[in-house]
Parts: C-alpha cells; structure tokens; sequence
C-alpha cells in the first residue's frame, strides 16, 4: 500500500513532468505544423527564380553576381537557415557568391545579411530614405567571405509580420506596384509569417449572398476603404462606406498577386477566419439563431447608422457553418496555400461571462469552424485583448481560452511584448506556442520613439526562459514607414540567437544607412540612442504633440491645477489626470478642463544637441536621402516638443490674464506650424499630397474618387462621427506630421482656439467651449469634404531649412 505521503510526492512529481513537458509537447506540435506547410511550398525551383527576381529589382547590375540554391534543412542542423559562401569556379564569368537557404525567404536574408555586413548597404522603406547601395562594389569585385562561409539558422520558426490595423492605416491605397516593393522588404527582412488581409470583402460577399444576404444588406456591413479594419473586427458598419464592386474586385486581384509572389517566396500567408462579425439581415433571415448587438465602440451620441454592431454567437450551429464556408471559399478562390489563420473574436468584445466553462465552449466553437474546412488549422490570435482588457482576462480566464483547442492548433500573438510582455505573467501563456512582437507604433503617427535595449534583448530573454513556448518574433505596429533604425533591429531578432551590444550594432547602422563613416553622425546616434531610443517608463502612448493632437478642452483651468514649465517635462510621462479616462486604444476622453499631457521620456536639451550634430555633418552627407530623411525627422521631432512647451506658456498668459504674452506665445506656435510645414515640404517623405492622390488613384469613376478622398482626409483627422458640438472621440488619432495636413488643418484649427482666447480676454469673458467646437468641427467638416490639391514633390531645400530653424529657436 501507498502511504500518503507517496501520493503526495508522486502528485507533486505529476504536476512537475507536466509542466516541464509542456514545452515538449507544444515543440512537437509545432514541428508537425511546420512539415505541414512545408509541403505546400512552391517547388525549389520556382523560389530560386523568386529570389533573383528581388535581387533583380534591387541590383539589377549584379544579377549574375550571386547564385542562389534551395537546399533542405538537414544542411541547416534541422532548422531554417542561410548559408553564404564563396563560389568556386574557374569561369571569369561565373557568380561570385554562393547564398543557399532552406527557402527563398531565407535566401533573400542572406543576400541582406550580405548586403549589410560585407558591402556596408542599407535598405529601408521608400518614404524612410529607401535603399542606400552606392558601398556594393560593382560586379566582378564583391568582397569575399570567410573560406568556411558564413551560415545563419533561424533561432525559432517564424517572423511574423502586421497588425489588422495596418491594412488600413498603411496599405488601404496600395496597388500592385507598391505591394511588390512591400513584399521585396519582407522577403530581405526574413519575414515568413505574414497577415494577408487584402481582398478579403469580395470573399465575404461571396459566402453572404450564399446566405441570402443582398448586396444592399452588405452596403450597410462594410465600412469605407479606410476604415476596412474595424468594420472587419466589428466595431463599427458602414462609416465611410459602401464598396463599390470595383473595389471588391480589385482589391480580390490584388490579394491574387499578393498571395501568389508571398508563395513564390516560400512565405506562409496567415488569411482571415470568420470571427462572429454578421450583417444586422442575418437575423432577419434566421430569427433563431444566437445574434446579439455589442455596445457602442467610440461613436459621440450611438448613432446606430455605424455603431452597434452584430455578432453571432461561436456556440450557434450557424457560427460553424459560416466560418467553413467562409474558408472553403478561400481556398477556392487561392488555392491550399497556408493551415494558419487569423481570428480576434474577443478583441476588444468582451465575452457576456467570465465563467470559463463557457469561454472554453466559445474558443473550441471558433476553432471548430476553421477546422470543419482544413482539418490542419492553426489559429493564430492577437494577445491584444490580454493587455486592453487585463481586469477580465484574469489566469482561470485566459487558461480556458487558451486550452480551449487541441495543444499546437493555437498561436498567441504577444502583440504588445516591447512595453507589456504577457508571456512573463501568464506561465508562457500556459504552454500556448507564442510569438514575441514589437507592437511600437499607434495610429500611424510619427513620432521618433524607440526601446532598442528591448528589441535587442526581450526575444532572446524569452526564447532562452525556462520551459519557453516562443516560436517567433514579429511586428505588429499598426502604422509603418517611420523609424527605419526601430525596424531592421527588429528584423534582424529573426535571426539573432545571442545577446550583443547595441551601441556597438548602431555604430555599424550609422555607417550603412548614410554610406559613409562621420564622426558627427556617430555622436548624435550614440545620444539617440540614450534619448528617444531609450524609453523605460512603460508608457504606452507616445504620439500626442499638441500641434497634431490639440486638446479639447476649457483652459481657465477652473478645476485644473496651474500649469509650470516642468509639467511638460513630467518624467512618469502622461499621466491619468481628472477627468481624463484611458480608453481601449490609449486615447483620451475630452471632457474635462484638465490638460492631458504629450509623454516626454527624454532630455530634449540633448536631443537638440543631437541635432546639432547632424547639421554639422550636412556638408559631408547633403547628397545622401537617408541623410535627409532622418534630419527633416529630428528637426521636426525637436521643433514639436518646443512647440508644446509654447502652448502651455500661451495657456500660462491666458490664465494669468495676460493678453500680450497671450498674444506673443500663441503667434510663435502659430509660426511653429507654418515652419514645420515648410520643413516637412522639403522631402518627399512628409507629404500630404501623396496619400490623397494615391487615394484617388485607385478610384475608377468620379464618385469613387471623391468617397476615397473623404476616407483617406477623414481618417487622419476626424477619424469617426461628430456632433455639431462634440468632435469624435478618435479625433486626431491617425494624426500625421505632413505638409499639407499643417497648413491646411493643424494651423487654422489653432488659430481659431487662440483668437477665441484672445477674444475672452479682451470682452472679459468666460472661454465660450461650445463656441470653440462648434467652430472647429465645422471647419473640420469642411476639409473632410475638400478636393483641393496638395504636393506630390518636395520643395525648397531640407538641409538649408532645418540650419535656418535650428538658428531661429535653438542657437
């Protein structure tokens, strides 16, 4: 017999092999998905020419300079892997180097990792700089590597890549020609896990009208081209819409093409699944089914025209016949070309009970629909809702989520795991596979914010954690083309397995992204580095300047307290203050007479000197558009900061009744705007104009052209619904530095604020606040509705222009 303490001690024993074997079995599982998608690769061949034609469009002169070879992963010890090697031929004519990967994705890598550690080349996004390749010897003089070669394995699978925001914060006007420079980044970036939403809305009305479900009834479902992405995770209907069948039909080519060039490559698109989101006509059609309406998601007033929307209940027989059918029709339309799919029912809906019984039931019932349709199904999730909604998703509620489908059919997104890591509270998300991701940017804004020290350390501290289920690393900011430096870092985690320094990683980025060696540069990189690429205090919400984010607010501060010339420089950054609540997406709800603060998590003394620097260094790199593109951002990064310390001097003076120093703060914020502006119009990079005209440019008729330009205006101003007398809770949430959008929106806005205070003191009147809003939304509403031409083409000179404003407020 047994004693007791046996049992004890063998329970203990029990519970320990389990855990422990967690990882084991998760790894298993995983390694099995793995094979899975190997299998639907494109053949060796049909990647190896993939890979030449990303070489072709990015050194067409040196096409026959590299050979490329698909080899298996036995040649990589079992994992995905790069390997660089001399060619060895007795040909004058014969390739130089030899770059062999386990897929294309890996291949292209290589070639980067070549590019950037051999001939000192840099590649970044158009509108950060683009590429830097004028180091490259020309063909016939690449330098060599080591005789041994130089090999790179993956330390986990995955490089994940987007967020389902970001489809409509970046790419919503995207044609074919600038998707393929998008997918040629990735490809150089390792990314091998990318979301493919594209197109998804014809899909869509193929499976309704299977339901009886009209094309008038999906007018009212889906939102406008700029605002697809919440329209698709239910939280709003029909604001800025409908689609046209134009758009849904070109928009289902493109994902075509998208999809077609993501395979070539040996990526593995994540496609969307069916998350509840229905049209209000499916529970016309089928009054029984389990159909609730959510509550209201940041209208003013609940307008039900947008608000409100339908969701069908994952425990309904109806909710599995939609998700299969849905995936059935995917797989239809592209083929079999991935088992892993999106799906976010619960972001940013909660559940109806926390009981976890029941959001067990929901999680297998969400499974189950993707599974009825490809019984290989993975389902990939946004860990979002473990932050936004952390008072609900407590240990026994995420554990039956999480548990809620067989052990290595679910992938967690850690989306937020450069500020709040979740794997580190949640027992490695309780054995779910994960994948670490830098989230780092809201809205699209553009702000230069950075946690370098993170990138670099915060996958490498998880992968290497006791008992890990990491499996990846990814991206999911919801805007890009910002913050170049943020962003290879992050791409090179991929493929880093040990710790390194940073400092010493950004001295060699230097030297690349400029194409040369400045001493100046290597200064001011060193003080970035310890500034605004070096933010610790966890704050979550860091693009608020008060040029693109302007307060809403009554100024008498009557139930405020005074304002000093430190709050701005708060080093705990933006706090909760009265009146002010943070909402799910980090916004700031008006309605109070206390001032919400920018975050400032820096010495702006320093970064000035930074700037500083990079003037000094502008004889030397004038020429260079990387060069130019990170001066136009540092200068206006420093400007916007003095900028909002001149508000609050100009709110001082108001307070204090003093009309003249009222007067003189407020017209220097007022000349602030205007030269930012100019500044800004000096690079192709921060302009208003190019995202209007690539708006219209998708537009095949001239109604299409003006409902894509109110979306495209709409979305980086107002965002959603207003009131005469109250603007929409998103104002300026997708705020934007870009000329144009300066001129034309931020500084008329600030005028009127600043006359009506001017006005108050004058009349020796209370700040009249409906007046003010009544004023501005009117205007707002306006230029919504506009049609008036910005720039597509830089002018004036960016060094010239930064030196004068330098000179005029810092010197």
């Amino acid at each position: 017999m047994i004693s007791l303490k046996s049992w004890f001690l063998l329970a203990i024993l029990y519970v320990f092999l389990c855990t422990a074997s967690s990882a084991t079995l998760g790894s298993d599982a995983i390694e099995s998905v793995l094979r899975r998608l190997d299998n639907k690769r494109a053949p060796s061949i049909v990647q190896e020419s993939a890979a030449k034609g990303v070489l072709q469009r990015l050194l067409p002169a040196h096409l026959h300079s590299f050979e490329f070879k698909i080899v298996s992963k036995d040649l990589c010890g079992g994992r995905s892997c790069f390997r660089i090697t001399n060619y060895k031929s007795l040909s004058r004519n014969a390739h130089e180097i030899l770059i062999q990967g386990t897929t294309a994705v890996e291949i292209t890598s290589g070639l980067h990792w070549y590019l950037k550690y051999r001939c000192g080349a840099h590649i970044s996004w158009d509108k950060t700089g683009g590429v830097q390749l004028a180091s490259v010897p020309k063909p016939g003089s690449l330098p060599l590597v080591e005789v041994e070669g130089v090999m790179i394995q993956r330390p986990v699978p995955w490089n994940y890549y987007q967020n389902v925001v970001t489809s409509s914060y970046s790419y919503v006007w995207w044609d074919w020609q600038r998707w393929e420079k998008e997918i040629d980044w990735m490809a150089l970036q390792g990314i091998n896990l990318p979301l493919a939403f594209t197109g998804q809305e014809a899909i869509w009305q193929k499976v309704f009208l299977d339901f009886n479900i009209t094309t008038q009834d999906l007018n009212d479902f889906f939102g406008g081209p700029a605002f697809l992405a919440w329209a698709r995770m239910g939280n709003l209907h029909a604001w800025g819409g409908p689609l046209s069948q134009n758009w849904l039909n070109i928009q289902l080519a493109l994902q075509k093409q998208i999809l077609s060039r993501m395979k070539e490559l040996g990526m593995t698109p994540v496609l969307p699944s069916f998350s509840g989101n229905v049209p209000a006509a499916l529970k016309k059609i089928f009054p029984s089914a389990n159909i609730t309406r959510l509550g209201d998601w940041n209208t003013v007033s609940g307008d039900l025209r947008w608000c409100c929307t339908f969701l069908l209940g994952p425990s309904d027989p109806l909710f599995t016949e939609i998700g299969e059918a849905f995936i059935r029709k995917q797989i239809e339309e592209y083929g079999d070309i991935t088992d892993i799919y999106n799906c976010d029912t619960f972001n940013e809906n909660t559940p109806p009970t926390d009981d976890p019984t029941y959001i067990s039931s929901l999680g297998s019932a969400v499974y189950k629909a993707m599974s009825k349709a490809n019984n290989n199904a993975v389902w990939l999730m946004q860990g979002w809702l473990f932050s936004s909604e952390s008072k609900f998703w407590k240990p026994p509620q995420m554990e039956a989520l999480l548990h809620s489908v067989p052990r290595g059919k679910m992938i967690v997104l850690d989306l937020f795991a450069d500020v709040k890591p979740i794997w580190k509270s949640s027992s490695q998300f309780y054995g779910t596979p994960y994948i670490w991701c830098m989230l780092h940017n809201f809205g699209g804004n553009i702000e230069m914010y950075g946690v370098l020290d993170v990138v670099a350390s915060g996958p490498i501290d998880a992968r290497t954690s006791e008992n890990s289920t990491m499996v990846g690393v990814g991206m999911c900011m919801e805007g890009i083309e910002h913050n170049p430096v943020v962003y290879e870092l992050m791409s090179e985690m991929a493929f880093r397995g040990d710790n390194f320094q940073v400092q010493g990683w950004l001295k060699s980025y230097s030297h690349r992204r400029y194409g040369k060696v400045n001493d100046q540069i290597e200064a001011a990189w060193e003080i970035l580095y310890h500034t605004i690429y070096n933010c610790t205090d966890g704050i979550a919400f860091h693009n608020t300047d008060y040029i693109v984010k302007f307060p809403d607010w009554d100024p008498s501060g009557k139930t405020g307290t005074d304002i000093s010339r430190t709050d701005i420089s708060n080093q705990n950054g933006m706090q909760k203050l009265a009146g002010f609540q943070w909402n799910r997406r980090f916004l700031f709800s008006d309605k109070s007479s206390s001032l919400p603060k920018p975050h400032l998590w820096y010495s702006t003394e320093d970064v000035i000197k930074a700037l500083k620097l990079f003037l000094d260094a502008g004889k030397e790199l004038s020429g260079s558009l990387t060069y130019r593109y990170d001066l136009v951002d540092l200068t206006r990064q420093s400007l916007s900061k003095l900028a909002n310390q001149v508000y609050l001097d100009a709110i001082s003076a108001f307070r204090h009744k003093d009309a003249k120093a009222l007067s003189l703060h407020s017209q220097k914020f007022l000349h602030l705007i205007k030269d930012i502006d100019i500044l800004l119009a000096a690079d192709d990079n921060f302009l208003l104009g190019t995202w209007l005209e690539s708006a219209k440019n998708l537009a095949m008729n001239s109604d299409e052209m003006k409902q894509y330009e109110w979306n495209a205006r709409t979305q980086i101003t107002m965002w959603y619904d207003n009131t005469k007398y109250n603007q929409s809770k998103l104002h300026d949430y997708a705020n934007k530095f870009w000329s144009g959008l300066l001129g034309a929106y931020y500084l008329p806005r600030a005028s009127m604020f600043f006359n009506l205070l001017s006005k108050s003191l004058e009349e020796k009147v209370d700040f009249n606040l409906l007046e003010w809003r009544k004023e501005w939304i009117a205007y707002s509403n306006k230029w919504q509705e506009g049609t008036e031409l910005y720039p597509v083409k830089a002018q004036g000179d960016a060094l010239a222009s930064a030196t004068a404003l330098f000179e005029k407020y810092f010197s």
